[in-house]
């Protein structure tokens, strides 16, 4: 009876080792079947990937130039139930509000007190709004559509008026201080130089959107955004100035900011009717407004190529 119960429990223990040999066996399937089913994934991701770049490179070298960048679904309705527009408004007014002040009183020679200074504004506006400060980036955000229209469009609004209160604040100072003080501003376009001056103009303004185009790539760092679309504004300056002064002969022709242009050097005009000011007002909106837009436009174009020729 011993030996017959020692022989049972040896059958046992037998039996039981041979179902835990299966199961490790079982066990052993299913990781491989799970191994295998997660390297079909990875290579069927990888050639979703290469198809996903065939198909864009089918579709054309340009769409993705004219893609949405943005996510929100904004319009006039919904656009100011986010407390942050009114944030990025305020923004972008006071911001341009600074910058005229600061043209208006230091000009446009003191290159390396407007670098500092202008580092110091984009860094404050930054986080509020993207601080764009000037049409040129803004219409340049919109046509690359990175931003919505009526977010670009209350942009534009907002720059204007800060550009007016900048004015408006210097004159004030000027006028209470009772000194005999012209503003450091803009000389009027010399007969026949029209097209120089819209070129200089479009030149410089294509080298901002270039370069606050560029910064995007930085834009959660404010300070290397401020110091990158400063440096590209200071640059533009100094290559306006070299070209303007030395092969045309020009001084103090160029802004390549078209809201402190509007409010400085156009709606001031005068002249002796109506026909003569309506004219003068229409030449310098296409020099000071549309020409730096459209060269702003291509600046951030010329970016996006760039940056498309080195991805692929």
């Amino acid at each position: 009876m011993a030996k017959s119960k020692k022989s049972g429990k040896k059958t046992t223990k037998a039996t039981q080792s041979v179902k835990e040999d299966k199961l490790l066996v079982k066990d052993k399937k299913v990781e491989k079947k799970s191994t295998v089913k997660k390297a079909d994934k990875t290579v069927k991701a990888k050639v979703e990937k290469v198809e996903v770049k065939s198909n864009d490179k089918k579709n054309g070298f340009w769409k993705k130039f004219f893609a949405k960048k943005y996510t929100e679904n904004e319009n006039i309705l919904t656009i100011f139930k986010d407390k942050k527009a009114y944030g990025a408004l305020l923004g972008e007014l006071f911001g341009t509000m600074f910058i005229t002040m600061l043209i208006l009183t230091l000009g446009l020679y003191q290159l390396l007190y407007l670098f500092l200074i202008f580092i110091v504004i984009f860094v404050a506006v930054h986080r509020l709004s993207g601080a764009h400060l000037n049409p040129i980036a803004t219409v340049g955000m919109m046509v690359t559509r990175r931003i919505s229209v009526i977010r670009g469009v209350l942009y534009l609004l907002a720059q204007v008026v800060g550009a007016w209160l900048g004015l408006t604040i210097i004159d004030i100072f000027l006028k209470a201080s009772g000194a005999e003080v012209e503003l450091p501003g803009m000389t009027a376009t010399p007969d026949g130089m029209f097209w120089a001056v819209s070129m200089i103009e479009f030149f410089g303004a294509s080298i901002i959107g270039f370069f606050f185009s560029r910064a995007q790539q930085y834009r959660h760092s404010s300070l290397t955004f401020g110091a990158m679309v400063s440096g590209g504004t200071i640059l533009a300056l100094i290559l306006v100035y070299i070209i303007s002064a030395n092969y045309f002969s020009l001084e103090g022709t160029f802004m390549l900011n078209p809201a402190v242009s509007l409010m400085y050097q156009i709606l001031p005009q005068s002249a002796n009717g109506v026909g003569e000011l309506l004219g003068g007002i229409a030449i310098a909106l296409v020099t000071y407004v549309v020409f730096p837009i459209v060269g702003g436009v291509l600046g951030f174009y010329l970016s996006d190529i760039t940056e498309a020729l080195v991805e692929d």
